[in-house]
Parts: structure tokens; sequence; C-alpha cells
């Protein structure tokens, strides 16, 4: 049975320029390549999730621009139910990337109608009622996004939460998530702890249940509350085009995995799969593995 997965979170119109290498500050260069794609860490793990076969609904706000109905397009050819996504006056969230020669970004996003979503309305709660999992990001403002954990714990429903971009969090609001996936800066930001396996162990400690922390070339390591062992999976030997959305498409096929009755060791296996497939390929939206891709891939390690 394919598991239902809510997200509530941003989306965005990615601006991506392809360069040789960052420009420095002050200094000005030419660009190899410029396209808009969809994007926002929100539509990231929604589109992910559901091309590894989910369910999605996705929960948010665009503007009443040329962007949200590219964002909404977008998002409804991926098989994702938007009708939890409004239309707000104004602008669409837009991010602006710059890709160098490696795969290596630096982004900049402006919030647009993404800031426009300061609570949880009943609207939302309906979308993201008899969810398997509710996935949660930090590019909405922190108020909404705290309000929809605490609507989902206390539904039962599991909360998956990636907080990017880090901002301070009380323990209290840390505990909400049900699974925690963050990169070793967002853990050492949370934990106050600098290395990563004990950054894991500090989050678990606080309440969360199974803690995710991405090393990028060097994998990812995973703690659950109650076990002794630590999970650690390796990073596949890939080489890099474009990293935009690895992280995001590791959290939403976790998810899915973990919905599915997977084991913390097979669906970290599975997402890291889909995370590899997805650096190879060029932009957000578009470099998303689909399932049976996934597949080949894990059952082939």
């Amino acid at each position: 049975m394919r598991p239902t997965i809510g997200v509530f979170g941003s989306a965005n119109l990615d601006h991506v320029v392809r360069v040789r290498s960052a420009p420095r500050l002050g200094e000005t260069i030419t660009g190899r390549s410029y396209e808009k794609v969809v994007g926002g860490k929100g539509a990231n793990q929604a589109l992910a999730a559901a091309r590894a076969g989910a369910d999605v609904r996705m929960v948010g706000a665009v503007g009443d621009d040329d962007g949200g109905l590219a964002i909404r397009s977008v998002l409804n050819r991926g098989g994702v139910d938007t009708s939890g996504l409004a239309t707000k006056p104004g602008p669409s969230g837009t991010a602006h990337i710059t890709v160098d020669e490696n795969g290596d970004n630096s982004i900049v996003v402006v919030p647009g109608a993404n800031a426009e979503v300061r609570s949880l309305t009943d609207a939302h709660r309906a979308a993201l009622a008899g969810c398997d999992t509710v996935l949660l990001q930090l590019e909405l403002p922190i108020r909404a996004v705290v309000e929809a954990a605490r609507y989902a714990h206390g539904a039962g429903v599991r909360v998956v939460l990636t907080p990017a971009p880090v901002v301070p969090l009380s323990a209290d609001q840390v505990a909400l998530a049900d699974v925690l996936v963050l990169n070793e800066h967002e853990s050492a930001e949370l934990s106050g702890v600098a290395e990563p396996r004990a950054a894991a162990q500090a989050l678990v400690v606080m309440g969360v249940g199974v803690v995710v922390v991405t090393l990028g070339e060097r994998g990812s390591l995973c703690v659950a509350a109650g076990a002794d062992e630590v999970v650690e999976e390796p990073a596949l030997p890939v080489r890099a085009v474009d990293t935009t959305a690895a992280g995001d498409t590791f959290a939403g096929c976790l998810a899915v995995a973990l919905a599915e009755g997977q084991d913390l060791r097979a669906a970290t296996h599975w997402a890291t799969c889909a995370a590899a497939l997805s650096v190879q390929r060029v932009g957000a939206s578009p470099s998303m593995p689909d399932r049976a891709e996934i597949e080949r891939l894990a059952g082939s390690r």
C-alpha cells in the first residue's frame, strides 16, 4: 500500500546560473548557462517522495505570478496533490543559485509567498490529516512550522524535520521531530556539539526518536533512541554534477522508505542511493530519480 506523505514547506522558482568557479566578492564573471526550474525545500521533498512511490500532498503557498503557475504545474505533473497549496497576491518564492564545475553551489532565497504562511489554517490541517508522515523544513515562518509539527505530533503522524536553513530551536521544539534529518553543520548548531556522532546522540537525548546526520562524501550516520548501535552508511562513489537537491532527495526518499516499514539501515541505504542518482544530474526537481531507478541501484549494492 502506498504511504501518504504531507509536505508543509516552501515552493520556489529557482534561477540557476552555471559557472566555472563562483565569483569572489566584487568580481563579475561570465556564466556558462542559465535556467529556471522548480525548487524550494518543500517542493523538492514532495517531488522526491512522489517519484519514490508515495501519495504526496503539498501544503504551502505560491504567488499569483507566472512562477506560481509554473510551480503548481510541475508539482501536478509529478503526481503531487496541490489542493493545499494556496495562491497569495504577489510574487512566488525564488532561489538564486550559482553552481560551479564541481557541482558545488551557493544559494540566495527570497521567500515571496512562502513568508505569508504564518500559521496553520483549517485547510492546512485538512490536507495533513490522515497522512502517514509529515515532512517539514524551516523555509516557512518558524511559528507555522512549529504549529504544524505540534498538530501532526498530536495526531500520531510521524514528523520528519529537516532544520534548514538552521535557526535556534528549543529542546521542546526539537523533540517534536520523530525523525531529524540534518547535515553536520545543522547538527552542531542545534545540539551545541561539534562531533557528528556525539551531536546526534545529544539530539536523541532531547527527545528525538531518530537522528540522521548527512556527511556529504563521508555518507551518513543514524542514531535511534534506545538503540546501542550507530548505523553508518557510506556514500556511493559518483561524480557530482549538481548537489542542489541531494539533501531534499535523501529526506523525501527516507520518509517513503520508513513509511513503508523498512528498518533504519535499509531505509538509509535506499535514500543514499536516491541522493547519489540526483547529484549526477542538473537542477533541483529535474534531478530526482524515480522508484525503479532507486531500486535498481539499491539492489546492486
